[in-house]
């Protein structure tokens, strides 16, 4: 349910600037601790239940060359490539065509593996698919996992207009009227040739809803339209064509059957007709809207532009070279890694600590080691997570509770009002801030009916996407680097990240530039609607600062970051974040 921890992740689950375009497979940087590594992991799956039923060799086979074929598209390798089945049949019982169902899938599989030269390192199997009189279609997954390098990886979403798309496609077996191994093995050698010497920018192999359900799903990223080459038999875009592919082409080159052409056109054209890219879209996501929806009406209906200049901005009395910066961990603190790495790399000293509350003697010893690093640091960042499972008015429950100590408050509160310290909370560290009162106050104070909040995503449920966020006042010494309307994309995952305020603070924080950063739309304007402002914050309001701007509280994960990411959306991460608060010390 989080697309991006771990900041490893290549390719999003949607790409394209609107993140509609569904990847075939997940590709993910190899996680290197204090390293850096250009080599990523492929995976994909295979299977259609229709097909197995039909015929569980056939659907075997198609599964297994399914999973291949995602893993080439993506830029993974044939002969870099292992499978894992995953199998579920009805119960056996002394039924011999009951017995002959799972034997001829295995036969299916098997044969498709020979074809290949890919072996099936592992698997799960059951058997016992069966209740009353009820049994389970036979059912094999093909799981394909491959390796890849950061620099030739492809997502399935168009580019740009006007670049040709052609079809690549196998032979089939003249017996079985199944794709051929050797004629398989051909077309992927071709289809990674190509994608190493950069001919390919957007690749997609068909699946159960054949070429058709190929080019609709890569024009709805980009909003990318497509024009069919009046030639081609629109019969064949709703037929099974496992072992194709779509290939957008970076120059036009004579490869496989040119199918058309992307169009700055929000439609699919056609000889006749034309389908608009708009109807298509609801017609696909409407199906599941009732049981899942993608939907939520704002509480507010507009979000204000904010933008406060900075003419003045908080400095330490005494420079600091180096800063020292201190990452507490707490039970279901998960960023703690990735939050070192990105201030390790803006040049502070990084000391993280993991708080012990199995025993009360465990929690006091904390408090005291605690207080004593603070005295020492000059940075506290309380990286994401989700304290206390995120249940119900969960998030941050513990941290807030152990920054109450006594002992804590006031190494906090000397940190920050005598020795020109700076805080941060990202996702569940927000929620702390927000809780403590340190966030908009500049001190841990009780909480009231006139305090903000972070409560329940509008729509009720964890989002997981990149958003855009446009700063809106750069009072912070974390956001010196950045002017006032620059706009980034960075990650969120959270379910409790909705900001609610009373309107008089909320004006007052407009009026001190505490409201630091917004969310918003393609055009870069502050949205309520959730495909921007994905929790239904009140004035699109994404982060805020303390008074003096020293402490820092925001949604969105500017930690997760790296060379490599993100590569199916356009990504512009604030490089600097970090940054500001080490340049902060060096006066």
């Amino acid at each position: 349910f989080d697309a991006t921890i771990g900041a490893g992740t290549v390719l999003m689950p949607f790409g394209g600037a609107y993140q509609k375009t569904p990847i075939q497979a997940m590709v993910c940087k190899l996680p290197v601790p204090g390293g850096k590594t250009e080599t990523g992991s492929v995976m994909a799956y295979g299977c259609n239940p229709y097909l197995l039923e039909e015929s569980p060799y056939c659907g075997a086979y198609l599964a297994v060359v399914e999973s291949v074929s995602k893993v080439i598209a993506a830029g993974g390798h044939l002969n870099q490539c292992w499978l894992s089945f995953q199998e579920y049949f009805e119960r056996l019982r002394n039924d011999p065509v009951r017995w002959g169902k799972p034997t001829a899938a295995l036969l299916g599989a098997l044969d498709a593996q020979l074809a290949l030269g890919v072996a099936a390192v592992g698997g799960k199997d059951s058997m016992s698919g069966s209740f009353e009189q009820m049994d389970v279609p036979p059912t094999l997954c093909s799981f394909a996992v491959s390796v890849c390098k950061l620099g030739h990886v492809v997502s399935p979403e168009w580019k740009q207009p006007g670049n040709k798309v052609v079809l690549v496609m196998p032979q089939s077996d003249a017996k079985t009227g199944l794709p051929s191994g050797e004629s398989l093995k051909e077309t992927y050698a071709l289809v990674e040739d190509l994608i190493a010497q950069k001919k390919v920018l957007a690749a997609y192999t068909p699946t159960a809803g054949g070429i058709a359900e190929g080019i609709l799903k890569m024009c709805l990223g980009n909003r990318i339209g497509f024009q069919f080459e009046p030639s081609f038999d629109l019969d064949r875009a709703f037929t099974h064509q496992y072992g194709a592919f779509l290939l957008e082409l970076a120059e036009d080159i004579p490869v496989g059957e040119t199918l058309g052409y992307t169009t700055k056109r929000e439609t699919i054209a056609f000889t006749g007709g034309s389908l608009s890219l708009q109807e298509l879209e609801k017609a696909w996501e409407d199906k599941l809207e009732p049981v899942f929806p993608n939907q939520a009406k704002p509480q507010w209906e507009t979000a204000p532009v904010l933008a406060y200049p900075a003419s003045k901005r908080a400095a330490p009395h005494v420079g600091i070279r180096k800063p020292t910066a201190l990452i507490p961990v707490f039970p279901g603190t998960n960023c703690e890694y990735d939050t070192a790495a990105a201030l390790q790399r803006a040049g502070a000293d990084v000391e993280v600590m993991v708080i012990q509350n199995r025993t009360a003697a465990d929690v006091a010893a904390s408090v005291d080691a605690f207080e004593k690093k603070i005295r020492e640091a000059q940075i506290i960042m309380l990286p994401g997570g989700f304290s206390g499972g995120d249940e119900p008015d969960g998030a941050g429950k513990f941290i807030t509770a152990f920054f109450r100590n006594p002992k804590i408050k006031e190494a906090v509160h000397g940190l920050l009002k005598e020795r020109d310290g700076l805080m941060c909370g990202i996702c569940n560290g927000f929620q702390a801030l927000i809780k403590l009162g340190l966030v908009p106050y500049g001190e841990i104070r009780d909480a009231d009916e006139n305090c903000p909040t972070l409560t329940f995503n509008q729509i009720g449920r964890h989002q997981s996407r990149l958003v855009l966020t446009r700063v809106a006042s750069n009072k912070s010494p974390w956001l010196m680097h950045s002017r006032v309307g620059d706009i980034y994309q960075v990650p969120i995952s959270h379910g409790e990240g909705r900001f609610v305020c009373p309107e008089p603070l909320l004006k007052e924080l407009e009026a001190n530039g505490q409201i630091a950063t917004q969310y918003v739309d393609q055009d870069g304007m502050p949205s309520m609607d959730i495909s921007a402002n994905p929790n239904g914050s009140v004035w699109a309001i994404e982060g805020i600062t303390s008074p003096d701007g020293r402490v820092f509280g925001r949604m969105a994960h500017t930690e997760r970051f790296g060379n490599g990411l993100y590569q199916n959306v356009p990504f512009s991460m604030d490089p600097l974040f970090f940054r500001g608060a080490v340049d902060y010390f060096k006066i």
